[in-house]
């Protein structure tokens, strides 16, 4: 415990030195004890770079007092902090100009010791001993040789003008002696292959990592990404033509040091605070986008400054127009290529998005199936795509079958939105949360699919309660009818029957000299049986009686009274009363067209079950062209069918006949 406790004390004190030395380089720079300095709008970039380290650092120390990134934060901020102090005590001095160029290879010390060993604290493995050993020898080597240099120093003219301290001591002659002017090379190379070493010890890890270490790994993946960006300022500002390089060049090496320090905090502290491979993603795509539209300016801007001359208007002009017209389909050519070589599930995923995007938009594919897409992008074979209805505030399958509340079966969910209102839900495999680019993308490309089919479902479910709604009617109007009938029969015809049986025993018991009224109750019978007679074709009309036996003793019956022949197909079997009167009036009036309108003289008729369907057909040999125009016995027979949610399909060629097929649900 004395050991823990003598180390987050340590860790405070190294902090608090650091901001120490911050404060008093601060104070200088703004004059409190001098001259104010120039370059004070850096002040800000060198706070950043330096407390952000000290800040994570700290942090980590006081939980894991043990934990060597903890250190290698709070010892390199301290270090860098000591740098920035040195700068400000002697502006221009001999001494603040020789350590201020042999240190710059703390800039990079630290980040690389933090790529070696993040996230555990260790090396990879053992075999890495002597690279770190490697690179600890070429940083600390250099530092040493550089602070011993009695080179004159280079730079601007006010550096160039200094006296080196050591010009004068017998040091040049000694390296010149000794030889160590030589080891520079190797030192040198030694550093710069170290960086590259650190990309190779954080690709090691990530291949062999996942879930939340490979997450914690790629946040310093990103951050890391940005040295290979300063090397590239750095090139350039030795051999380019703009000083605005050397402008950028020190505020992006202290940007990269705060990067670093907050990358290793998100990455510890809280994983997955932002889409870690999305920002790498478009780190890389618009670091090199920059880097070629940058590459892109020059060279057409030297191009043409030969040919029109330096400093034209119309040079820089051309340029900027050069850059501009590349920067979109460079974007789009960068980001594929980008995502093709780092993030192939990603790649693979939206291809498939976008081709059956293009299979929707020709119509060789359903919208609904875009569930299925989905399961396929993310390689997860249990997912499940359910739409929102915000009619009945429910969900439903692309079945169009309403899902009474989402299934509680440890599947994650992951809302879809378009345009800030709320279209589906995807329930996906709980993993698919540590891959949030993925995720996240796929679903963004899929949103238009996903609505469409919302509304294809919801339209089809419109529909279904429309054709109910309309059976429901066709229901209650046939029972009604069918009320209507039996009155009939039961009322009125019974009650004019009655009265002819009283007109005839009154006929009967008239007194001789009576006689002369039997031909007016002769006459009164008879307009009684008439009025019979016309309630009993009232209410065949309302429904056929020969449907109490079903609809094949119906047909059969219609076909004896036809004036034509009539084959009929019909087997004996009962279906709802409901279709079987609309079977029956659609062979009714299909009978009556071909008689009174086709001249046909044969007429098959046909009526069976299959797969739950009532299948209707009426065939003559009459003389075809039948229509079903507006207000005509046809379009009634549609709407009939249409109401009990079937089908009706006319085939009737000039001359060659006419042929009614209809199809009507049924129970089956």
């Amino acid at each position: 415990m004395s050991g823990m406790r003598g180390l987050r004390i340590g860790a405070w004190v190294a902090a608090l030195a650091t901001v120490v030395l911050v404060a008093l380089a601060l104070l200088r720079a703004v004059g409190v004890f001098g001259e104010t300095q120039d370059d004070l709008w850096l002040i800000p970039f060198f706070a950043l770079a330096i407390l952000a380290p000290t800040t994570v650092g700290l942090l980590i120390a006081t939980r894991l007092p043990r934990n060597r990134i903890a250190w290698i934060l709070l010892l390199g901020a301290l270090a860098i902090a000591a740098l920035g102090f040195n700068i400000t005590v002697q502006p221009g001095g001999g001494w603040s100009l020789q350590v201020d160029r042999a240190t710059w290879p703390l800039l990079y010390g630290w980040p690389i010791a933090v790529a070696f060993v993040f996230p555990d604290g260790g090396l990879p493995s053992r075999r890495w001993r002597w690279v770190g050993a490697a690179a600890v020898t070429s940083f600390v080597g250099f530092i040493a040789l550089a602070m011993l240099d009695p080179g004159p120093f280079e730079g601007p003219d006010e550096a160039a003008a200094v006296t080196n301290p050591l010009a004068d001591n017998g040091v040049a002659a000694w390296f010149e002696r000794t030889g160590l002017d030589v080891v520079w090379v190797p030192l040198w190379l030694g550093i710069l292959g170290s960086l590259f070493v650190g990309v190779v010890a954080v690709r090691h890890r990530l291949r062999s990592s996942s879930g939340v270490e490979r997450l914690q790994l790629l946040w310093l993946a990103w951050a890391a990404m940005l040295v290979p960006l300063g090397l590239l300022l750095c090139g350039l500002s030795s051999v380019a033509l703009s000083s605005a390089i050397d402008v950028v060049l020190f505020p992006f090496l202290l940007v990269t040091q705060a990067a670093v320090a907050i990358a290793v905090g998100i990455a510890v502290a809280h994983y997955r605070l932002y889409a870690i491979e999305r920002l790498m993603n478009r780190t890389l795509v618009y670091g090199a986008l920059t880097v070629v539209l940058g590459a892109t300016y020059v060279v057409v801007a030297v191009g043409l400054g030969v040919v029109v001359g330096r400093g034209s208007a119309w040079v820089t002009a051309a340029a900027t127009l050069a850059v501009a017209v590349a920067f979109r389909p460079l974007r789009s050519l960068l980001q594929t290529g980008v995502d093709r070589r780092f993030s192939r599930a990603r790649y693979d995923a939206l291809r498939q998005v976008r081709a059956f995007e293009e299979q929707v938009r020709e119509g060789r594919r359903a919208p609904e199936e875009v569930g299925t897409v989905l399961a396929q992008a993310l390689s997860d074979p249990l997912a499940e795509l359910l739409f929102w209805l915000p009619a009945s505030e429910s969900y439903a399958d692309s079945t169009g079958e309403l899902v009474a509340a989402l299934p509680d079966d440890g599947r994650a969910r992951s809302g879809i939105e378009r345009e800030g209102a709320r279209t589906a839900v995807l329930l996906h495999d709980p993993a698919l949360l540590q891959r949030r680019d993925l995720l996240d993308s796929v679903l963004a490309a899929a949103t238009l699919s996903v609505e469409i089919a919302r509304l294809r479902v919801e339209v089809s479910l419109q529909l279904a309660e429309v054709r109910a709604s309309r059976v429901r009617i066709v229901e209650a109007g046939y029972e009604e009818r069918r009320r209507l009938e039996r009155d009939l029969h039961d009322g009125a015809q019974q009650r004019l029957v009655s009265l002819g049986l009283q007109l005839r025993r009154m006929q009967r018991s008239l007194p001789r000299g009576a006689e002369v009224l039997g031909p007016a109750l002769d006459q009164a019978v008879g307009e009684v049986g008439n009025a019979i007679s016309d309630l009993r074709q009232i209410a065949a009309g309302v429904r056929p009686a020969r449907l109490d036996d079903g609809l094949a003793a119906a047909l059969r019956d219609l076909a004896r009274t036809a004036p034509v022949r009539v084959d009929v197909d019909a087997r004996v079997e009962r279906f709802a009363a409901s279709v079987e009167a609309a079977a029956y009036f659609v062979a009714c009036e299909a009978l009556t067209n071909a008689v009174k309108h086709a001249s046909a003289s044969k007429v098959a008729l046909r009526a069976v079950r299959e797969n739950g369907t009532v299948l209707v057909s009426v065939a003559d040999n009459g003389v075809g062209g039948a229509v079903a125009r507006r207000g005509s016995g046809l379009a009634g027979l549609k709407d009939r069918v249409a109401a009990h949610g079937g089908t009706l399909e006319i085939v009737s060629p000039r001359g060659g006949g006419t042929r009614i097929e209809v199809a009507i649900p049924c129970d089956s």
